[in-house]
């Protein structure tokens, strides 16, 4: 009762399993999506240094705050 029980449910592969998750599987290429995404970083703050693009200033702030968190996800997840 309110999850106490010993027979809890157990992965299954009846779970969804996202696509970052199933790519994600081998550590290799986990490596590779990491630091392609973190190049794109460097890339996005090179610009909003820069002053360029001032009207895109907020999209480019977007995609920083996207790509952040998508590192942090990146990092969570386990390579089996």
């Amino acid at each position: 009762m309110f999850g106490l029980e010993q027979n809890k449910k157990k992965k299954s592969e009846d779970d969804f399993i996202f696509d970052l998750e199933r790519d994600m599987s081998s550590l290799n290429r986990q490596r590779e999506f990491k630091k392609s995404v973190e190049e794109k970083v460097l890339k996005i703050k090179q610009v909003l240094r820069s002053g360029e693009n001032k009207e895109q200033f907020d999209q480019f702030g977007e995609l920083l705050h996207g790509y952040a968190s998508l590192l942090k996800v990146i990092g969570r997840i386990k390579a089996s």
